[in-house]
């Protein structure tokens, strides 16, 4: 299926302006902990819910991103389901949703199917290096889950490696490692547009 959209992309690309993670080794606890990660099953409304103090605080989440995303993903059901998956993922690695939202709103502007001039792709911009590493040849990284599961566990990774610095290890996210403006935008894209009272 990967190659299939692939020759499609080759031949009426979206191009995302997204950078590209770098190519680190990795040590095997590190990968075995990471593949973990990636190997997880899709998230289930049940899983969402139990994320929060009750279905009401659930939903109070849920009602509040979908407006701010509306106009960016106009599908009900595709803009729920994408919104759960994309607090599920997140949370279950101890990372903001809303700063995965920051993130994909800079990356790829909430395109499925955006692949960067480095070959990243889809919301979360990953580099395909990533499924060697980490994940199973059959991932399609345009695909909604396998997509947000390895953006959310790469962030993560480099989370743990910058010490919790969010500057540097959105730096390193983005293959921009230094440089101010990418991790600008996706701080103020969090804590401006994403924002929301926990």
């Amino acid at each position: 299926m990967q190659k299939l959209v692939g020759v499609a992309l080759f031949l009426f690309p979206v191009f995302a302006l997204a950078g590209a993670q770098m190519y680190e080794p990795l040590s095997a606890s590190v990968r075995a902990g990471m593949q973990i990660n990636v190997s997880d099953k899709p998230v289930k409304r049940q899983q969402f819910v139990s994320l929060f103090a009750s279905e009401k605080k659930a939903m109070a989440w849920l009602a509040a991103m979908s407006k701010k995303l509306e106009k960016r993903m106009p599908n009900p059901k595709e803009r729920v389901d994408f919104l759960m998956t994309v607090y599920y993922e997140a949370t279950r690695l101890a990372l903001d949703p809303q700063l995965v939202l920051g993130i994909i709103q800079v990356e790829s502007g909430f395109k499925k199917y955006a692949l960067s001039s480095a070959y990243a792709y889809g919301y979360m911009q990953v580099m395909p290096f990533w499924i060697k590493l980490i994940g199973d040849p059959d991932d399609d990284l345009f695909h909604m889950r396998h997509n947000l599961r390895y953006g959310c566990t790469i962030l993560r990774h480099y989370l743990r490696i910058e010490k919790g610095n969010y500057f540097r290890a959105l730096g390193r996210y983005n293959g921009s490692l230094g440089k101010a403006s990418y991790p600008n935008l996706v701080l103020s894209a969090w804590h401006g547009t994403w924002a929301y009272p926990s």
